[in-house]
């Protein structure tokens, strides 16, 4: 690839050829010069310097290639620590909302009012109920009440079918 071949001018023909003394990283250094700072402009530059400046040239450009993208990833990633920093605290104070609104909403059964825990378990009874009248099989209504009995009534419901299987039906 000629990149630095100028068509326009007759008197300069800068090839790879012409400076093979230039190593492939610093041709293609050389060829971001030339989109940078024009075709032109490298092309005079390498006429007029001998090879020890354009190795040194040519590294100067390299080195500024790299402190340029270090930079950008420098500032890449402080931003990045940043933005975790910010979701971590973010985190935190949605977490500790809900710990505040759990503690607001009930806390613990043990700090809960008797009359709260009446209507607690009144609830889950009327669940139980609404969820047994959904049931069509009267067997399996049957066997949902004996589940959600306690223990000595599910003791005496379950001896009362045994010995009466129509006990419930």
């Amino acid at each position: 690839m000629n990149m630095l071949d100028d068509e326009d001018d007759q008197s300069f023909h800068a090839t790879r050829d012409g400076y093979s003394h230039l190593s492939d990283v610093e041709w293609d250094a050389v060829e971001r010069m030339g989109s940078t700072m024009g075709i032109h402009a490298v092309s005079v530059m390498l006429e007029a310097l001998n090879r020890d400046a354009q190795h040194a040239t040519i590294a100067k450009f390299i080195q500024n290639e790299l402190d340029a993208e270090r930079e950008k990833v420098a500032l890449l990633h402080q931003q990045g620590s940043q933005q975790a920093e910010l979701l971590r605290e973010q985190g935190a104070q949605q977490f500790e909302l809900l710990r505040q609104q759990q503690a607001a909403a009930g806390g613990s059964m043990h700090s809960r009012r008797p009359e709260t825990l009446k209507i607690d378990i009144s609830k889950y009874r009327l669940d139980d109920a609404i969820r047994a009248r959904r049931i069509d099989d009267g067997e399996m209504q049957v066997a949902f009440a004996q589940s959600n009995l306690a223990e000595r009534a599910k003791t005496w419901a379950l001896g009362l079918n045994l010995h009466d299987p129509y006990a419930f039906g």
